[in-house]
């Protein structure tokens, strides 16, 4: 009897971090954060990244440079 091995391709994963915590916060429309973490739908950031909300943002979190530069560009026509 013999026996074969078969190789696996190289899978990358990222192990930086346990928990679930997000490297950038994104801007969203206000009225769909709740809704999301409570009944676990998407939400499309302005950048367009989409994704279910499971953390909120604390003062000085780091954000997402392209939702900031859009987000900006809106309020100046206000």
């Amino acid at each position: 009897m013999s026996t074969q091995t078969k190789e696996r391709p190289d899978v990358t994963t990222d192990e930086s971090t346990d928990d679930d915590t997000p490297k950038v916060f994104h801007y969203v429309k206000k009225n769909k954060i709740a809704e999301s973490a409570v009944m676990g739908t998407h939400v499309v950031a302005l950048c367009g990244e989409v994704f279910p909300v499971t953390k909120s943002a604390k003062p000085g979190s780091p954000v997402c440079p392209d939702c900031k530069k859009i987000y900006e560009g809106l309020r100046k026509g206000d």
